[in-house]
């Protein structure tokens, strides 16, 4: 995620150590070059001027602690910059409504709003513990009332039946009353993908807010698109009073232009952002988390945020109790903390969240990834029973069936060994405490760090 941009501005920011202090000159030197980096990042102009009027005015003449190298300081200027622009602090949804709470979902064609609506019902049902309801109200494309009803079945979320002969305030409204009389606390409503120049399309949307004035009006965007994706929000706020804005396709956008520009042009919040395809792959956008990311720092409250609500803490808890018991870690312990780690999004995701990643090479990480795992996982299941409770007798003969048995190479079988012992041995030097106390503590002592 915003790959070019992270390079750019590291590549910068530390042509600035060794310097003594920052100076009128090197910081006009390194502002040029921060300047191209968020133009190059299709980031809207508007934008990068005041952002580097900001950081200059915050830079010049400044003394550099004694804690802090002239790059340090910058860094932090700089980054204080990006969390300004993006919105200071997340802003959470707002669901104080007489039940249920109604949120519109805008946006054009092809940005992902028919998956983000079940993405946003599944974040509330999971993190919210609201009851939620989806509706579609696009009857211009009867494959989105089905994409939707699959979507909100796999996910165990109210759907309400919805066709292409009806009008989208009738669908809305009758949704509404549904979920008002099966007490949900939520109802997402789904629209037609429609262009703000298109005065017709957009007069359906003013009368279908209009007649159920919901409580959070959001529009979905593609993160891919730039600054233009900004433009767009803009136009869509002129005509719908816009509470907040979604940024999907987030993780293939090698930019960042429409996150820093979105807030500074349309003066609305950034609420969620889309990861993935999955539709787990919905992050509450925080500002101060994405601004250390850019900078190549990581972001590890996420990170630990996602093992508190994905991983399975029961079985976490039972490998911690075994381990503290004095028996041996093993192979079906190990094929689970893989699983762990794909129902967390896979190793991709992880890596993404930590400091100083993009320094390492392409050729490494290229060997560390989704696809390992799953080849790691299948050569564990070719394992008998009893060889993945008893690691010391896969040996010789052994390792070729098994080898044999997952399609595998027998180089990989000996690499996945080798892993197994290391982890192992972690293993064993693990004491005292639970895996939801360590989570807890890890998370405080990375906001004290932050204070």
């Amino acid at each position: 995620m915003f790959d070019n941009l992270t390079d750019r501005l590291s590549s910068t920011l530390k042509k600035l150590k060794g310097q003594a202090r920052l100076t009128e000159d090197n910081i006009k030197d390194t502002l040029r070059e921060v300047r191209m980096a968020l133009l190059e990042a299709d980031v809207a102009l508007p934008v990068v001027n005041d952002f580097i009027e900001s950081v200059k005015q915050g830079a010049l003449g400044q003394e550099v602690q004694s804690s802090l190298t002239p790059g340090q300081a910058m860094i932090k200027l700089v980054q204080a910059e990006l969390v300004k622009v993006m919105g200071e602090a997340n802003e959470g949804l707002n669901l104080k409504a007489v039940p249920p709470a109604v949120i519109l979902m805008a946006g054009l064609q092809g940005a992902g709003k028919t998956t983000t609506v079940a993405k946003l019902g599944r974040w509330l049902k999971e993190n919210q513990k609201k009851k939620v309801g989806v509706v579609s109200a696009d009857v211009y494309r009867p494959a989105a009332i089905k994409q939707l009803e699959t979507l909100a079945n796999d996910l165990s979320l109210d759907f309400f039946p919805s066709d292409i002969s009806q009008q989208p305030v009738d669908i809305a409204i009758n949704a509404i009353e549904a979920a008002k009389r099966k007490f949900l606390d939520v109802i997402i409503i789904d629209t037609a993908g429609r262009l703000h120049i298109d005065d017709d399309m957009m007069g359906e949307i003013k009368a279908l807010h209009a007649a159920i004035n919901p409580i959070e009006t959001l529009f979905v965007v593609d993160s891919m698109t730039g600054q233009d994706a900004a433009i767009t929000a803009k136009a869509f706020n002129d005509a719908l009073p816009l509470t907040g804005v979604i940024l999907t396709k987030a993780d293939g956008d090698a930019r960042g232009g429409a996150a820093l520009s979105i807030r500074h042009i349309t003066g609305k919040p950034i609420k969620f952002i889309g990861m993935g395809e999955k539709t787990d792959a919905l992050e509450p956008f925080h500002p101060d988390r994405l601004a250390s990311r850019i900078l190549d720092m990581g972001d590890m409250l996420s990170l630990i945020e996602d093992i508190e609500r994905k991983v399975d803490k029961e079985k976490a808890e039972k490998l911690v109790r075994k381990i503290q018991k004095g028996k041996s870690f093993d192979f079906e312990d190990f094929r689970e903390q893989l699983q762990q780690m794909q129902s967390m999004g896979g190793i991709g995701a992880m890596l993404d969240k930590l400091p100083g990643i993009k320094s390492v090479p392409q050729e490494m990480k290229d060997q560390i990834n989704d696809k390992m795992l799953a080849r790691q996982i299948a050569v564990i299941c070719s394992m008998t029973p009893q060889e993945r409770r008893h690691p010391d007798l896969i040996k010789g003969n052994r390792k070729k069936r098994i080898a044999l048995g997952s399609g595998q190479e027998l180089q990989d079988v000996n690499r996945l060994l080798k892993q197994f012992l290391m982890m192992q041995k972690m293993m064993k030097k693990m004491k005292g405490g639970n895996m939801t106390n360590m989570m807890r503590g890890a998370k405080s002592n990375i906001r004290g760090l932050r204070r």
